[in-house]
């Protein structure tokens, strides 16, 4: 069974920082890019990072210039884990915060993508001003 599990979201105020993490099993994680996407009340969901099979990290074009700067990506792939570091929160970030994995690309292109093969059930990160 293919599963993709965040944890780490929360109730923090603005300025604050959270770490997210997403948990991979049931698949060959090493050949998987995996992306954080977000989805706030009222508003359709939206990709942020993307952290390739090859370690390449690339922001999404609707959110670039939102997180740039506060947001970053990584993953561990002996604990099949990809983290989002996410500081100087702002109310703005409120949002479900989805992580999403997609089979490598064969050309070198995995990020960013749009059209997961999997899902997790996603985290709520709340931001209070």
């Amino acid at each position: 069974e293919v599963l993709l599990v965040e944890s780490g979201g929360g109730l923090v105020q603005a300025g604050g920082s959270l770490r997210l993490s997403c948990a991979a099993s049931g698949f060959t994680f090493d050949d998987y890019a995996i992306a954080w996407f977000r989805q706030a009340p009222s508003k359709e969901r939206e990709g942020v990072l993307c952290i390739s099979e090859r370690d390449v990290h690339m922001y999404y074009r609707n959110s670039v210039n939102s997180v740039k700067g506060r947001f970053t990506i990584s993953r561990d792939n002996a604990k099949r884990t990809v983290y989002l570091q996410m500081n100087s929160l702002k109310p703005e970030d409120t949002a479900i915060y989805y992580c999403a994995a997609q089979i490598r690309d064969p050309y070198g292109n995995s990020c960013p993508f749009l059209a997961p093969d999997f899902w997790g059930q996603g985290a709520q990160v709340t931001v209070s001003s």
